[in-house]
């Protein structure tokens, strides 16, 4: 036994796992044991025996097991932590358990499942069990059913759920184990028990021998509903009340379990889904429609054994649905029609809810139907409307219903009615609302009075069934006129009436009565109000009483939610006699002579008409006293007023006697109890005497008490209408004013405004300005109570009448309507209506907007609209919606009905174009506005595809479905989206952009709904999947809308969802779930109660809001339900919450104000470096996160606690985004008086600011950035530095909301990255920017582009970070984006580089894609090629910028580069206002004030200019002198020579501005027209083609694409600009002058042109496309031919070469070339063969035969060809001899290609072997020196690359090649990228150009010589103007042209203007002219122009800039020093005193 002793000294939990059983058992024994012992269920030492449960339940051995399940039994009953081991114990029981033979076993096993479903795990006990039934072995799958049975019989089947029961059970009955079956029997009774007949159809299909058995075991059981006798842990303190209950209320208990079961268990539910669109057959659409009925037949009866499937699933049923509706509705045979119903029927019964969108569709049609008379027919259509009716509510398909209520056939009527009844049936007084109930009331108590006996008793029973449903109370009102024998019918009905929900319905609504139901019931009762009246209106006499005992004033307005009128039905007691005498018979005149004699005395009735007037007032006077003494119960009212009226009654003449009758009226009226009938006699004479000047106040007293007997609405309406029946105005317009006021003191309750307002417009068009002025004030009055709606009216009224009436309500505006002080009759308890009157007004808004009369449009949305909009071609469905637009546009208020139109849109939400998906969202959007709260019916099949739409990719898309979906749920209100699945099946789409938009939505929404459907549930299973998306901002979402699902289905129903998550899942919900049951916020029902009261009366809280601009105004009228709560709700939480959360703080408010007096900001020595060092030794959390988690905001609050002020720190981190606000107010003003705490605290508060970045609420998110910008305003005052841990915890969150949607956000957010530069270095900052580029977001990604262009813009290259290479690269990259907006950025920075740094840039940035390079340069071509450094904008933006700014940026800056922005551009050329000279430096200015005095001696130097050797003109010196003559200050002298005045017209040719362009365009033309006068422009016209193209080039990117501009606008300046062309080419001089660069954008452009498939689309776009051909063909005959070969040649290059020029493109270019060729043999000697040829040569060098063979199409080698053959043709053998030009004849083939065809042409031998001997002998040479050349090669390659020897380097390059002129260098320039090749090439040219003195080449002006050399940017800053060679020797020709422009530019005539000298001269050296960019032209011409214009704003011209603008050759000039030009200036000024 030595053994024994060994294991006994172990510990428990060793001896548990010992390998010896008897170990364990002891182990087991004392553990259970411990588990009794321990009496605290949270003590920790359960936790230790966690890992041992399943053990002990799985034990190998038996008789340890059953110790073991003993000890988990009690461990599972006690402790705390058992539920984490559910899953594994229970499996373990199942399988090692439930197989043991002792029975023992068995049961603790049992009992421990059922104890773990005791401690709520029911669902993994369930899930185990169930996986139990599938084991092989039949013992435990018995066990596990009886289990499952106990669990159900003890729990009930609200925990264990039996869906998954059911649907194992018939496996179970089929199963070959007796026992198996026996057991399943057993369960199948138990759950009979809980769901009773809801489990026949599951069980349906088995055996029916079982079923039998089944029958008869079911039969036993006992009726009464099964209570559950074991309850969860959470329930146990019911059990014990159930135990007290038994006795008295019990079953009223059980009853309402019971209630809440049958629905939650429902024989559907337990049903497989069937899908049978899919089974329908093939050719089912094509036989429903055949002409044989036999076909039709078969097709209805293949769907009718389809819907018998008693479940079906989901799908587009739409076109089945239609189909059977068209058969219903138009077959003319009636089995098939009965058919069809039949198949409705079943889907509709097969659907349920789902079936609800098309139920609208099918009402209508089934109704009308009913007037066939077959029974089978009839029985059909009742069973189908009736199935179609359970699937969808009596609200969406009313509309349908009663509009077939008037039809003239009795059968429909009948059928209609016994409808109605069968519904009602299915109602409940809370789904029965008032608003329901009124209007079918009304329509059925017109049948009760049909002709037809079987109209009326279907009216009599829907009567009936509506008193079951909702109880008297509620209907009595509506009842009011009906006689007793029918009203005694209808009760008689009542009783018979079964109700579907038992009897318990009746009693509920009339317990109910008392309890509000449900608010948003009462809303809609005044809709039907007016309804009713309209109806009665045309009856006069007793039916007009209906309504008003219904509206009986003051006392109904109680119980804001009471069903029926519930206000009046409490107090009718209290004034019984005077409800009676509201139908106060009229009294004979003997009868009221008498009644009065008996109170009046005998005198005064005697002297009513004597002829005396004294007589008169004295018996007036005994009248009144006689009244004033009388008592209330005894006054007979109308026989006093019949006295009263007796003749001369109203005609009364005397004044005096007058004014007395009036006020004895108004005496009998208030102290009497006053009937209708008896004010019908005053009212008359009321009206007549109201417009008397004397009696007039007595009368509207008068009218005033008899309102308050009898109404103001009723009142009002006779008074109205007597008013308007007389002539009189005076009366009208008084009247009118009486109303008014009437209106403030009553209230606005109850009103008929349909009547006023055809009065009101009657008074409008009054011609009494009086009656006008009154009605409009009656207008005003009623706007406070009816809101902005009422404008609607009196749209079409004419604008002037319309704008006094806009006034009126601009008055109105923001009051709130006042308190009513009477109509709180003396008769009802004044205490009800306080809280009462908040909901009327509410009434009034739905009123108004149902009162519109509304368009029928069905009859427009034909079927041929229809297929439009579903067409294939998308041009033609985007026709379909305009039409449709425009129809709903016309119509502006539609009905409901709108035929096949919700089925078209539907498909255009998904339509694959974007543009039409926005249109049909504005549509439908137009849509819900047109049509009203009827828009509700189509909230299923339109209003969820619209929520689809939230999922799409693009962000305009999303926001404009967002829009769509909030106008359509405040037309709806959202139960309509709440109800069914359809909500929850979109949230289910994994879709994160439709998550986030629905789940931000329902956000919105929810917290301003008083309840919500039940099916609100069925999305918190998304909404848990959401909170654990992959999307942050999905999860983020979710996490905002938890507190709102909570709010209405509680915490318990929630955490319950969580059940069937994955443990970790659930662990993480449920914390959030905590944290979200602390942010719930209240329900807006008790606050909507609340908040009415304190306004007073009926001031409604609807007003509030609209007064304050919480919502659109508008939107507070169209759906004023839940306005006042929106006001509440408006973010995170509702007022109701915020009330609770100020409830505390008020008792304290003292302190708190004391409290408040304090400083904000504690200033704690050292705190903040104490902080940096905690974060740094990671005692802290790292401020770094995507979103911030709950940790941060809690270590910031802990570190905010000792150095903000508590008060601030609650506000702070408050849930409610209102307190931010606070908060932030409360540091803007304490900013400037607290600095010291605001920096000491720094990191804190700008660590809070991120946090508010991550808010959705953007009023929080504006107030921030408004505070940052003054917090870095002030840190820069006080020159505070950043330190790094403040920038890395805010810049990153900075930047992200640089991405932000909002313009206005954005730009505040630039302007405070632009305020950090000074207290933080810019250096820094880039790479925080930098990062930003790499957003997902592109708008971020663009922003923070530009704002690394305006760093570098500002602080030079430095900036970049790490290096500028490695940032300029990752800029480079987004040079490829797909976002345009990113790209343009990327480009703009690159282009920003350029201009600071020149064309190292290239090199900077690496290697790109051609398409990047090539955009690349066509931007820095585009971009103004001046290094301006910064551009002004910023300048003036951030004068204080302490940094040096660049310094050359400041004096360089010269003109506006092209990336400014072009508003700057325009106020700069257009104005002459000074702004350059603000930033210009001082030291600079200083010259301007000087020349300006010496203007006259300055002018006597001038001719000095001659003395200066040619070389002095590079001296700095002469630099002032073009200044000098800038500064005349009148604009009329600077115009005085021609040539500056057409300069300043050309510019105005490609102004942005159309008309700007038209004029100077027409003012050319007039000069090109006149002979005399065309000469003027020569010297321009290059500059004139450029401003030309520029414009076309505008209006093809801007103009055309602008929709609001009209297309008739362009198409004028199109006819303009190709006008003044025609002319300017029909000059042959003048054309000439174009020059090859001209030429090539000229065509571009006209070619673009003529491709531009807008312009087809246009009237008279073909006339503009036939025009510009006919220019085009000028332009190739007129032109200089060599020019326009030229660029004919480097266009069809270009075109080739760009990847995104179209194929059509190069065709026109090469037909243009074909015509050239065709007029070569007349040409030929005029053309430069040499430059041609060249031209050729590049071309055949980019493009060798191979490539060519390449392209697509043969045209282009082919037109190659044809060219060269045309010129060897014409040349012959010659044409050898102009080759001069090429360089290297190698590169490209053309030499070899002359040669063959020379060759073809004719034997010329000779002198080719010559060639060829040189060629040999030069091959020789080059073999010999291979070595040596290499090395000598390689060097100066080595010098060209290097920054500083780049010019030596080409120098000897070129030296070289002269000596060696076939050298070969290729191989060292094939390895280096395109650019350097190139800028090598074009270094060789400029070198050889200033060697040779070729410098003059035909200059087209006399200002500008064409000496571009570099028209690709050089890669290096040195390489500038030829005016920077660095000491080489230029040529005189260059220095001549130099002179001539800067002699142009002082003013001096160049007289000596040399004549164009032939080209054939200038060409005999073969001098290389480049094709210069026509851009750098336009530089050059518009630079002189803008500076004849500008420069005595511009004083900061260094020399470099006044040559290279003159000549076209700037591509750089940052050599400029800046001390050198200081020197310079210096010496001007000394040189000048």
């Amino acid at each position: 036994m030595g053994d024994d002793s060994e294991w006994m000294k172990l510990p428990v939990d060793q001896k548990c796992e010992h390998k010896l059983w008897k170990a364990r058992l002891s182990g087991y024994e004392e553990a259970l044991k411990i588990f009794q012992k321990i009496k605290d269920e949270k003590s920790p030492e359960w936790s230790k025996f966690l890992g041992l449960i399943k053990k002990l339940v799985t034990d190998s051995n038996a008789v340890v097991q059953l110790k073991g399940l003993e000890a988990a039994l009690v461990y599972v009953e006690n402790a705390h932590v058992a539920g984490k081991t559910t899953g594994e114990v229970v499996s373990g029981v199942v399988s090692k358990v439930f197989n043991q033979p002792k029975a023992k076993a068995k049961e603790l096993g049992i009992e421990i499942c059922l104890m773990y479903i005791e401690i709520e795990k029911g669902e993994a006990v369930q899930e185990e069990l169930l996986k139990g039934l599938d084991n092989k072995n039949p013992k435990i799958v018995v066990a596990c059913i009886e289990t499952l049975r106990k669990a159900l019989s003890e729990f009930g089947s609200k925990i264990i759920l039996l869906k998954p029961i059911i649907k194992v059970l018939p496996k179970l009955f089929e199963s070959r184990e007796k026992a198996v079956r026996d057991e399943a029997k057993l369960i199948a009774v138990e759950i009979y028990r809980w769901i009773r007949d809801a489990l026949r159809p599951p069980l349906q299909n088995i055996n029916s021998v079982q079923l039998k058995e089944l029958e008869e075991e079911w039969v036993k059981l006992p009726t009464g509903a099964p209570k559950p006798s074991r309850f969860l842990r959470s329930q146990q303190e019911l059990e014990a009340k159930l135990e007290q209950q038994q006795s008295a209320g019990g079953d009223a208990e059980g009853g309402g379990d019971d209630g809440d079961e049958v629905p939650q268990i429902d024989a559907y539910e337990l049903l497989e889904a069937v899908e049978i669109l899919s089974k329908l057959p093939k050719d089912f659409y094509d036989k429903i429609e055949a002409k044989k009925w036999q076909e039709r037949k078969e097709a209805l009866e293949a769907v009718e054994v389809l819907v018998k499937n008693p479940k079906l699933e989901a799908g587009d049923y739409a076109d089945l649905v239609k189909a059977l509706k068209k058969v219903v509705g138009k077959d003319t045979n009636v089995m098939l029609v009965a058919l069809a119903a039949k198949c409705l029927t079943g889907l509709a019964v097969g659907l349920r809810k789902k079936f609800g969108q098309y139920a609208g569709h099918v009402v209508p049609t089934i109704l009308e139907k009913f007037k066939e008379k077959k029974p089978q027919v009839v029985q059909a259509l009742q069973e189908a409307i009736d199935a179609i009716f359970l699937t969808t509510t009596l609200q969406n398909i009313s509309e349908d219903v009663l509009a077939v209520m008037d039809n003239k056939n009795p059968t429909i009527k009948q059928q209609t009615s016994l409808f109605i009844a069968r519904s009602f049936r299915h109602c409940t007084a809370s789904t029965l609302p008032k608003s329901l109930l009124k209007p079918f009331c009304a329509a059925l108590l017109k049948h009760i009075n049909d002709s037809a006996p079987e109209v009326r008793d279907a009216a009599f029973e829907a009567l009936g069934t509506a008193l079951k449903v909702v109880g008297e109370k509620a209907v009595n009102p509506f009842l009011a006129d009906v006689d007793k024998l029918k009203l005694d019918k209808i009760k008689e009905c009542s009783e018979k009436v079964e109700l579907v929900h038992g009897k318990k319905a009746g009693l509920a609504a009339d317990k109910k009565e008392s309890k509000p139901v449900p608010g948003r019931t009462a809303t809609s009762g005044a809709a039907g109000d007016k309804d009713t009246k309209d109806i009665s209106a045309p009856k006069p006499g007793p039916l007009k009483k209906a309504p008003t005992t219904k509206a009986g004033g003051p006392p109904k307005k109680g119980k804001p939610a009471a069903p029926g009128s519930t206000g009046s039905a409490g107090t009718k007691n209290k004034k019984g006699p005077e409800t009676k005498e509201i139908v106060e018979p009229e009294l004979s005149i003997e009868v009221c002579e008498e009644k009065a004699s008996a109170v009046l005395p005998a005198t005064c009735i005697q002297l009513l008409d004597s002829s005396n007037w004294k007589e008169r007032l004295a018996c007036m006077e005994e009248f009144q006293k006689a009244v004033e003494l009388m008592d209330r119960t005894e006054m007979p009212c109308q026989a006093l007023v019949r006295m009263l009226a007796k003749k001369p009654g109203w005609k009364e003449t005397n004044f005096q006697v007058m004014q007395m009758k009036l006020h004895i009226v108004a005496l009998i009226a208030q102290k009497g109890n006053f009937s209708k009938t008896s004010a019908q006699i005053v009212l008359d004479g009321l009206v007549d005497k109201i417009g008397d000047v004397k009696c007039g106040n007595n009368a509207k007293e008068a009218m005033t008490a008899i309102a308050e007997a009898c109404m103001l609405p009723w009142t009002a309406e006779q008074v109205m209408s007597m008013a308007f029946s007389q002539k009189n105005p005076k009366n009208q317009s008084e009247t009118l004013n009486w109303l008014s006021n009437a209106i403030k003191e009553f209230g606005f309750s109850g009103l008929n405004v349909k009547a006023f307002i055809s009065n009101v417009k009657t008074a409008l068009a009054a011609t009494n300005p009086a009656v006008r002025t009154s009605a409009i004030t009656l207008l005003g009055v009623m706007y406070l109570y009816v809101g902005p709606s009422l404008r609607m009216f009196f749209e079409d009224e004419k604008p002037a009448l319309l704008s006094q009436i806009d006034a009126e309500f601009e008055k109105m505006q923001g009051q709130s309507p006042p308190a009513p002080t009477r109509g709180i009759s003396k008769h009802s308890i004044s205490g009800t209506d306080e809280g009462e009157d908040g909901d009327e007004p509410d009434e009034v808004g739905t009123d108004v907007v149902d009162l519109l009369p509304r368009t029928e449009i069905s009859d427009k949305i034909t079927s041929e609209l229809v297929s439009k909009i579903s067409d294939k071609n998308w041009k033609i469905r985007k026709e379909g919606l305009d039409e449709v637009a425009g129809i709903i546009n016309e119509a502006k208020f539609i009905q409901p009905n709108i035929g096949e139109l919700p089925t078209a849109l539907k498909g255009r939400l998904n339509d694959s174009n974007k543009i039409l998906v926005q249109q049909t969202l504005n549509i439908l959007q137009q849509l819900a506005v047109a049509m009203g709260p009827n828009i509700k019916q189509h909230v299923k099949n339109l209003g969820i595809p619209i929520i689809t739409v939230l999922g799409d990719s693009k962000n305009n898309v999303r926001a404009a479905a967002l829009a769509t979906v909030n106008a359509w749920a405040e037309q709806t209100g959202m139960k309509e989206w709440l109800e069914g699945e359809d909500l929850s099946e979109e949230l289910k789409k994994e879709n994160p952009f439709l998550r986030q938009e629905l789940l931000g939505w329902l956000a919105e929404k929810l917290p301003t709904l008083r309840s919500t459907p039940t099916d609100l549930i069925l999305c918190v299973p998304h909404l848990y999947s959401c909170l654990e998306d992959r999307n942050g901002d999905v999860r983020k979402k979710a996490q905002d809308a938890l507190p709102f699902f909570m709010m209405h289905l509680g915490y318990e129903k929630m955490a319950k969802a969580t059940g069937k998550l994955k443990p970790t899942s659930k662990d993480q919900v449920l914390a959030m779930l905590e944290k979200a049951k602390a942010n719930m916020p209240a329900k807006p029902a008790a606050s909507a109660k609340a908040s009415s009261k304190p306004m007073g009366g009926s001031a409604p809280a609807k007003f509030q809001p609209s007064s304050a601009p919480v919502e659109d105004s508008v939107s507070s009228t169209v759906e004023p339900k839940p306005d006042p709560k929106k006001a509440k709700a408006l973010g995170v939480s509702s007022k109701a919450k915020s009330a609770q959360g100020k409830k505390v703080p008020s008792k304290t408010s003292l302190k708190e104000d004391e409290d408040k007096s304090g400083p904000i900001f504690i200033v704690v020595p050292n705190g903040k470096e104490q902080r940096m060092k905690d974060e740094k030794g990671l005692k802290v959390l790292k401020w770094n996160f995507t979103t911030p988690r709950d940790e941060y905001i809690e270590q910031l609050k802990t570190q905010m606690s000792s150095c903000v002020a508590k008060w601030l720190q609650d506000e702070m981190f408050h849930s409610d985004f209102q307190h931010h606000n606070k908060a932030l107010a409360v540091m803007v003003d304490h900013l400037e008086s607290e600095k010291e705490g605001v920096i000491g605290c720094l990191d804190l508060i700008l660590k809070w600011l991120t946090l508010r970045f991550f808010d959705t609420n953007t009023s929080v998110l504006m107030k921030a950035l408004e505070y940052l910008k003054l917090l870095f305003t002030l840190l820069s005052e006080e020159e505070y530095h950043l330190t790094e841990n403040e920038a890395s915890s805010f810049i990153p969150y900075l930047i992200l909301k640089v991405g932000e949607p909002k313009d206005v956000i954005r730009k505040d957010v630039r302007a405070i990255l632009n305020r950090m530069c000074l207290v933080y270095p810019a250096s820094k900052m880039f790479p925080f920017i930098m990062e930003g580029t790499k957003s997902k977001n592109s708008k971020q990604r663009a922003e923070c582009l530009e704002e690394l262009g305006c760093l570098v813009e500002s602080y030079g290259m430095n900036v970049c970070q790490p290096t500028p290479g490695k940032a300029l690269k990752e800029i480079a990259i987004h040079i490829g984006d797909r976002d345009n907006a990113v790209r343009n950025a990327a480009l703009n920075t690159i282009v920003t580089v350029y201009n600071v740094h020149g064309d190292q840039v290239f090199k900077l940035i690496g290697t790109l894609s051609e398409k990047d390079m090539s955009m690349l340069e066509e931007r820095i071509k585009r971009s103004a090629k001046r290094p301006s450094a910064a551009p002004v904008k910023q300048v003036e933006e951030k004068p204080p910028r302490t940094q040096s700014i660049n310094s050359n940026a400041n004096m360089l800056r010269k003109g506006p580069a092209e990336d400014m922005s072009s508003k700057l551009n325009q106020a700069r050329s257009m104005s002459g206002h000074p702004e350059a000279a603000q930033i210009v430096r001082r030291e600079f200015q200083l010259d301007l004030d000087e020349i300006e005095n010496d203007n006259g001696t300055v002018r006597c130097e001038m001719p000095e200019l001659v003395q200066h050797k040619l070389d002095d003109i590079f001296e700095p010196v002469l630099i002032p002198e073009p200044k000098i003559r800038a500064v005349s200050p009148h604009f009329d002298d600077m115009h005085s020579n021609t040539a500056s005045t057409i300069n300043f017209i050309i510019s105005q040719v490609a102004s942005g501005d159309i008309n700007t362009s038209i004029q100077a365009l027409t003012q050319i033309d007039e000069v090109l027209r006149q002979e005399d006068k065309a000469e003027a422009m020569s010297g321009h016209i290059d500059q004139f083609l450029i401003a030309t193209f520029m414009q076309l080039r505008l209006i093809y990117n801007t103009h055309m694409a602008d929709e609001k501009l009209e297309k008739d606008e362009i198409i004028k300046l199109y006819s303009c600009i190709i006008g003044n062309m025609i002319s300017l080419f029909q000059i042959e001089s003048l054309a000439r002058e174009a020059s090859t660069g001209v030429l090539k954008d000229l065509m571009h452009g006209l070619i673009t042109l003529m491709l531009d498939s807008r312009i087809e689309d246009l009237e008279e776009g073909q006339q503009v496309i036939r025009s510009v051909n006919l220019l085009v063909v000028k332009v190739l005959e007129k032109s200089d031919q060599t020019n326009i070969l030229s660029a004919l040649l480097v266009l069809l290059q270009d075109s080739l070469l760009a990847t995104a020029s179209s194929p059509k493109f190069s065709e026109l270019v090469m037909k243009c070339l074909w015509r050239m060729v065709r007029l070569l043999p007349d040409t030929i000697n005029s053309i430069n063969l040499d430059r041609i040829l060249l031209d050729i040569h590049i071309f055949m060098k980019v493009f060798p035969k191979e490539k060519l063979k390449q392209c697509k199409s043969e045209f282009p080698i082919r037109t190659l060809k044809t060219l060269l053959h045309t010129l060897c043709k014409l040349k012959g053998p010659k044409i050898l001899d102009h080759l001069t030009m090429i360089d290297n004849k190698n590169e490209s083939e053309l030499e070899a290609h002359l040669c063959r065809m020379m060759k073809h042409s004719m034997d010329q031998t000779g002198s080719k072997s010559d060639k060829e001997t040189e060629k040999g002998a030069s091959r020789i040479d080059e073999k010999s020196s291979k070595a040596k050349v290499n090395d000598f090669l390689a060097e100066i390659f080595k010098k060209i690359g290097s920054k500083e020897n780049t010019k030596e380097g080409l120098a000897e390059l070129y030296e070289y090649k002269k000596k060696y002129s076939d050298a070969d260098i290729e191989p060292f320039l094939k390895n280096s990228s395109q650019f350097f090749q190139s800028y090598v090439e074009r270094g060789l040219r400029v070198i050889e150009m200033e060697r040779e003195g070729k410098g003059r080449i035909p200059a087209s002006t006399g200002i500008s010589p064409q000496t571009e050399v570099s028209c690709m940017p050089a890669p290096t800053s040195t390489v500038s103007s030829i005016g920077n060679t660095n000491g080489e020797e230029v040529g005189p020709s260059v220095y001549l042209e130099r002179l001539k422009i800067l002699r142009q530019r002082c003013g001096l005539d160049n007289t000596k203007q040399d004549e164009r000298p032939p080209l054939t001269s200038l060409l005999s050296k073969p001098a290389v002219p480049p094709v210069a960019s026509s851009t750098d032209m336009l530089h050059s011409k518009l630079s002189q122009l803008r500076e004849s214009r500008e420069q005595h704003q511009h004083s900061d011209l260094d020399s470099n800039q006044t040559h290279s603008s003159g000549s076209v050759t700037t591509s750089s000039s940052s050599t400029a020093n800046i001390d050198d030009l200081k020197k310079r200036l210096e010496r001007i000024k000394s040189s000048r005193k």
